[in-house]
C-alpha cells in the first residue's frame, strides 16, 4: 500500500473521548465475544492490530509478540508511539486516557488514522479492563514514558522514566485475570503464529516476529509480495493452471484496492476477502464487486476469443469462480462493518471501486497472457459442461422442502421423532454394524445409516461425479440440507451427524472420505458444530462373574487391569510377580475389537451409543484455512506433501475427547 504519511503529526488533540469504560469488567462478552480461549486470544487482537495500524498507515515497520514464562504477553512496535501529553478533557496523559476510557482512540475520524481494522476503538481500555496486569510503555524522541494498571485502574502513576536507544514506539504487556477468564488464561504459540503470518501477508513490508519463552520456540514473517504472496501459500499442494498471478494495487478516490488471484484444478472456490486487515467471511460490498467483474471479464473474453460461441449461453458466476484462489483486500478511511463481529462489509462505494479496478486491469491481464486466459476460461467451460450434466440427477436427489418418508433412502433406519434437535444420525461402516446399531439404537431420537465401501473422494470430484455414487446420494438425502446452490442449512433433520467407523486404519480413511466431503459441500454442517466421530472401545476387559470393562486405549487398558490388581492387593489377594499381567489382574480375557461388526447391538449401545457413556470427538473448524490446506495434502494428488504431512505429525496426532 502506498504509504499515507502526512506531517507524521499525532498527539492529545486528536485523541476523542467518548464514554467511560465500567462496563466492561460486568460483561466481558459484550466486548470480546467470551471469556473462554477465544477471548484471551482476542485480547492479543486488540492490542497487536494497533502496532499493526501503525504499519498500515506507513509510521511503523514491525511488531514483535512475546509470550512470558510469567503468564503475559508482550506486544511491541516501532510506530509513532501512544501520544503522551495531556489530553485537553480528561486532563490525564493521553497514554493513560487510552488505556482507561473506553472509546478513546485515534480511529474517530480525529486524525490519528487515515485507515485502520479497529473500526470501534475500544481495544486497548478493554484489554486493561480484562487483564490483572497491564504495563505500558511509550517511547517519543528517545524518552521512555511508563504507566501501569491492575485491573483497569492505575496501580503505578504515569511518568517519564529515562531515556532509550530506541527512537519511537510502543511496548504493551498484559495479564489476562483469571477472574473474568476463568477457562484458561494461557496464551497458545500456533494461535500467535497464524494470527501474525495473515497480518504479514496482508501488510506488504511488515516484519513480524513471535517468540515464546516457555517453549523458546521462534517464527518471524515477512512478504515482499503480500497478498500475492499469500494466494502461493494458498494453492500450495494444488496444481495450478498457470504460474502467473494476477495481481493489482490501485487507489480509487480515498481507498485502496489490492487484488491476487490464480486458477487452480481443483473443484473448489477458496476466496479470502479483507477489509482494513481483518477478514469478512461473509463477504461484502468488496465481494461482490469483485465477483461481477471477474464474471464480465471472463465472458467477455472468451467471447472475444471465440471460445465461446455466439449461441452459447454465458459462462455462470460459479463455472468461472471452480478453481479460482483470489484475496481481495481494501483499505479505505470508514469502513461500515455489519455488526461487532465485523462479517461483512456494508460500504456501497467499494463494489464499484473493485469493479473499476478489475474491469480494467484484469481484462488487460488477460489480453497479455492468452495461455493464462484460454486456460481458465477452457476450465469454466468443462464446469458448465459438468453443471449442465448433473442438473438432471441433482433433481432426483435433492429433497424439496421436508423429506416424506418415501423420499428417504431405503437403507436409512430413520427415528420417529421429528424434532431435528434432539435427533442424531450415525453413519455408520458396513451392513454388519449397521444391523447391531439398528437393533441397538434408541429409535425414538436415533437413526442409522450404514453406507458400503469406501465413500467416494470428493476432494477430487465434481458434483456430477458425485451424484453417481450411491453411498453420497444416500447421504445427501438423508440429512435433507441438499447440495450445490440448492443447499438450506434449515433443513437439516438431525442435531448431530455420528461418523462411527471402525478404529483402525480403513475406519480413519472412511471417516477422512466423510468429512471431506462435508467440508467441501456442507461447510456450514460442519461450522455449525453438527459433525461428531464416534469413539468404539479397542479392549473388552472379562473378569469373574460376567463383570466386564471396556478401554478405549492401550493405556486405559492398562489403567484397569492396574486398578485391579491394587483392589485384589486390598482384599488380601496374593499376586505372583511372575504370572501373566491378565491373570494378576483376575481376568479370565482381554478381547480386541477388530471391527464394530464384532459387537452384538447390546455391547454397541452400551459403549458406543449411550449417550450415558459414550465418548463423542466434536469435529470443529476453528481456522477453515489451515483445514483447507490439511484436506489437500492428505486427499489431494500430491503424494509427497501426504507422505511429508503424516511422517513429520504421526506420533502428534491427538483428538480433543468431549463426553456428550
Amino acid at each position: 500500500m502506498a504509504k499515507q504519511k502526512d506531517d507524521g503529526s499525532y498527539d492529545g488533540s486528536q485523541i476523542q473521548v467518548l464514554e467511560g469504560l465500567d462496563p466492561v469488567r460486568k460483561r466481558p462478552g459484550m466486548y470480546i465475544g467470551s471469556t473462554g480461549y477465544d477471548g484471551v486470544h482476542h485480547l492479543i487482537k486488540e492490542i497487536a492490530d494497533n502496532s499493526i495500524d501503525e504499519a498500515i498507515a506507513g509510521f511503523g515497520t514491525r511488531v514483535d509478540v512475546r509470550i512470558l514464562e510469567d503468564g503475559g504477553l508482550e506486544v511491541t512496535d516501532d510506530g509513532r508511539g501512544i501520544p503522551v501529553d495531556k489530553h485537553p478533557k480528561t486532563g490525564l496523559s493521553t497514554l493513560e486516557t487510552v488505556l482507561t476510557v473506553l472509546h478513546a482512540g485515534g480511529k474517530f475520524g480525529g486524525g490519528g488514522y487515515k485507515v485502520s481494522s479497529g473500526l470501534h476503538g475500544v481495544g486497548s481500555s478493554v484489554v486493561n479492563a480484562l487483564s490483572a496486569r497491564m504495563i505500558a510503555e511509550v517511547v517519543k524522541n528517545g524518552d521512555l514514558y511508563r504507566v501501569e494498571f491492575e485491573r483497569g485502574k492505575t496501580s503505578v502513576p504515569f511518568k517519564k522514566v529515562g531515556k532509550t536507544e530506541r527512537p519511537q514506539g510502543t511496548r504493551i504487556t498484559f495479564y489476562p485475570d483469571p477472574e473474568i477468564f476463568k477457562e484458561t488464561v494461557s496464551f497458545d504459540y500456533k494461535w500467535v503464529v497464524s494470527y501474525l503470518r495473515h497480518q504479514a501477508y496482508l501488510t506488504k513490508g511488515l516484519y513480524a516476529t513471535v517468540y515464546d519463552q516457555r517453549t523458546k520456540e521462534r517464527q518471524a514473517f515477512y512478504f515482499e509480495g503480500g497478498i500475492k504472496s499469500y494466494v502461493k501459500n494458498l494453492n500450495i499442494g494444488k496444481e495450478v493452471l498457470s504460474d502467473e498471478i494476477f495481481y493489482v494495487e490501485r487507489q480509487v478516490e480515498d481507498s485502496m484496492i489490492e487484488v491476487a488471484l490464480q486458477y487452480n484444478d481443483s473443484y473448489v472456490e477458496t476466496v479470502r476477502p479483507f477489509a482494513n486487515n481483518v477478514l469478512t467471511p461473509d463477504g461484502g460490498t468488496h465481494l461482490i464487486g469483485f465477483r461481477a467483474a471477474l464474471t464480465r471479464v471472463i465472458n467477455d473474453y472468451a467471447r472475444k476469443s471465440g471460445l465461446l460461441k455466439e449461441k452459447e449461453e454465458n459462462l455462470s458466476g460459479d463455472d468461472i469462480r471452480e478453481g479460482l484462489t483470489a484475496v481481495i483486500l481494501v483499505k479505505l478511511p470508514d469502513p461500515q462493518f455489519e455488526g461487532q463481529t465485523k462479517n461483512k462489509l456494508g460500504n456501497p462505494e467499494v463494489r464499484r471501486y473493485v469493479e473499476q479496478v478489475m474491469n480494467e486491469y484484469f481484462a488487460y491481464f488477460l489480453d497479455e497472457n492468452p495461455n493464462v486466459a484460454k486456460k481458465a476460461v477452457g476450465k469454466a467451460l468443462l464446469a458448465a459442461r459438468a453443471r449442465k450434466a448433473a442438473r438432471a440427477a441433482r433433481d432426483n436427489v435433492i429433497r424439496k422442502g421436508v423429506l416424506d418418508g418415501a423420499s428417504l433412502p431405503g437403507k436409512l433406519a430413520d427415528c420417529s421423532s421429528k424434532n431435528p434437535a434432539e435427533c442424531e444420525l450415525y453413519i455408520v461402516e458396513g451392513d454388519s454394524a449397521g444391523g447391531s446399531a439398528k437393533s441397538g439404537r434408541d429409535s425414538r431420537t436415533q437413526a442409522i445409516l450404514p453406507l458400503r465401501g469406501k465413500v467416494l473422494n470428493t476432494e477430487r470430484a465434481r458434483l456430477d461425479r458425485m451424484l453417481g455414487n450411491n453411498e453420497i446420494v444416500s447421504l445427501i438425502k438423508g440429512m435433507g440440507v441438499g447440495i450445490g446452490d440448492q443447499f438450506d442449512i434449515g433443513g437439516l433433520r438431525y442435531d448431530r451427524i455420528i461418523i462411527m467407523t471402525d478404529a483402525d486404519v480403513d475406519g480413519s480413511h472412511i471417516a477422512t472420505l466423510l468429512m471431506t466431503f462435508f467440508f467441501r459441500y456442507m461447510r456450514e454442517v460442519v461450522e455449525g458444530g453438527h459433525i461428531y466421530l464416534a469413539k468404539p472401545p479397542l479392549f473388552l476387559l472379562k473378569g469373574q462373574s460376567n463383570k466386564r470393562w471396556y478401554a478405549y486405549s492401550d493405556e486405559e487398558r492398562d489403567a484397569i487391569m492396574q486398578q485391579l490388581v491394587e483392589e485384589r492387593k486390598a482384599r488380601g489377594t496374593d499376586i505372583n510377580p511372575s504370572d501373566p499381567p491378565i491373570k494378576q489382574a483376575g481376568l479370565s480375557d482381554i478381547q480386541r475389537y477388530k471391527g464394530l461388526g464384532e459387537m452384538d447391538a447390546t455391547q454397541l449401545w452400551d459403549t458406543t451409543m449411550n449417550p450415558e457413556n459414550r465418548v463423542l470427538v466434536q469435529v470443529k473448524v476453528e481456522d477453515a484455512e489451515r483445514a483447507d490446506a490439511i484436506f489437500t495434502k492428505l486427499m489431494g494428488d500430491e503424494v509427497s506433501l501426504r507422505k511429508s504431512f503424516i511422517q513429520t505429525r504421526a506420533k502428534d496426532v491427538s483428538l480433543e475427547e468431549l463426553d456428550v
